[in-house]
């Protein structure tokens, strides 16, 4: 197979199979996705082959993204996205508890939305500074 890129591309591609592979296999431990693993290697390989050496090093005999790759702000795009995720499911479990988690139709589907709303407005001031346990609770 043969796929042209420019360098640019390519570069974006690294990044698209790094957090792919990040969001398949850091919660997995032992008992990664090997064959997409396999595949980051590949493309990192070929990164070095392109000129583009500081994106990938050694490690166990497998070619890996670099220190300098990891700690060079990707990170923090996967870490805005979990955050997003995460407030996004957080509304629509509340609200959908809020509404006894009834089954969702067209009749109600506004309701949920509002609910779920009012939930990120809430989070996108306050974050999760208002959330809390009753403690005393059986």
């Amino acid at each position: 197979m043969e796929l042209n890129l420019t360098a640019k591309q390519f570069r974006r591609l690294l990044d698209m199979a790094y957090i792919g592979n990040w969001i398949l296999n850091s919660t997995r431990g032992d008992d990664r996705f090997a064959d997409y693993d396999e595949v980051e290697s590949l493309l990192f390989a070929k990164a070095r082959e392109q000129g583009m050496g500081v994106l990938a090093e050694d490690w166990q005999g497998e070619v890996v993204p670099s220190r300098a790759f990891t700690e060079g702000g990707i990170h923090e795009a996967i870490m805005e996205y979990e955050n997003n995720v995460f407030f996004e499911i957080l509304a629509e479990d509340l609200a959908r508890r809020d509404m006894e988690d009834a089954s969702i139709d067209e009749n109600d589907y506004d309701e949920l939305t509002r609910r779920i709303d009012d939930y990120m407005a809430e989070f996108e001031q306050h974050g999760t500074d208002n959330i809390l346990i009753d403690a005393d609770l059986p």
